[in-house]
């Protein structure tokens, strides 16, 4: 089956002209190579907006994907048509009406030493305790360069984040010594933790290990390297962090996107009490 590949390449060069990160420019490949896919052998200059909005409707009735692919799904099909095929297909109205609200796994901190203690690796101890330590993504931590450790101003510099934004986050003094550690046995040269003929790590060596200290401990939890993130942000507002420095911490634009962890506090919980307390 060959779909218009040279129509898939132009949105990359696009995309890279408009400025996306290679992470989105990624996903929109994939999601735009799936979309013809779906529809080959029609090619793209005749596929109707008609034919689109059935395809979105079978997608969620028949495939079931999730608000947040929906959305993908139509920025991407939006994007691809006004960019490469020169055609504004206004697809708004497909857009999910109502929020999805989904609660994320979350780690206590017992969790979170049991699992970094468990990893014997010195190397992948030191990469879970950085995203940990930081509340770094995983995009994030496997592109840090090790000129990104400023332990003068006890800082990680995070830069050409999400959203193309830098940041700085906490460099704990543990963290720290772990990081000083690993550096007298790796040796990295240019990127701070690095695989094999000193490129950057995998994300899916990363996630291996996390998976494999989870089972480990025995943790059935469904979480993942990102739940670390989700973590830390929980444990900053447990320990009355103020939301705007967490904000700011996650990169996050929105202070919406943040409000989310205030559902997510077990010790915020377990001090509202019940109004009936003044009754009975």
């Amino acid at each position: 089956m060959m779909v218009e590949k040279n129509l898939i390449k132009a949105l990359e060069c696009r995309m890279e002209i408009l400025r996306y990160s290679q992470s989105s420019i990624k996903t929109y490949k994939n999601t735009i190579s799936a979309f013809l896919t779906d529809f080959y052998p029609t090619k793209a200059k005749d596929i109707t907006k008609e034919r689109i909005e059935k395809y979105i409707h079978y997608k969620i009735t028949k495939k079931n994907i999730s608000q947040s692919f929906q959305k993908q799904l139509i920025a991407t099909i939006s994007l691809f048509y006004k960019e490469v095929m020169h055609t504004n297909f206004k697809l708004a109205h497909l857009y999910p009406k109502r929020i999805e609200r989904k609660l994320p796994p979350v780690l206590s901190t017992i969790e979170v030493k049991k699992i970094i203690e468990s990893i014997d690796n010195l190397k992948h101890k030191a990469i879970i305790s950085t995203i940990y330590g930081g509340g770094l993504r995983l995009s994030e931590v496997i592109n840090l360069k090790k000129t990104d450790i400023d332990s003068k101003r006890m800082v990680i510099r995070i830069t050409n984040a999400k959203g193309k934004k830098d940041r700085e986050v906490m460099l704990s003094e543990k963290l720290l010594l772990l990081l000083r550690s690993y550096f007298l046995v790796f040796h990295p040269s240019l990127w701070l933790f690095e695989g094999q003929s000193t490129k950057r790590y995998s994300p899916r060596s990363v996630q291996q290990i996390f998976k494999k200290a989870l089972m480990k401990v025995k943790i059935n939890k469904p979480a993942s390297v990102h739940t670390l993130r989700h973590s830390f942000a929980t444990h900053l507002l447990e320990s009355g962090i103020d939301i705007r420095i967490i904000q700011e911490l996650l990169g996050h634009a929105s202070i919406k996107t943040t409000q989310l962890y205030t559902h997510l506090t077990e010790k915020i919980r377990k001090n509202v009490k019940s109004p009936i307390e003044n009754i009975l």
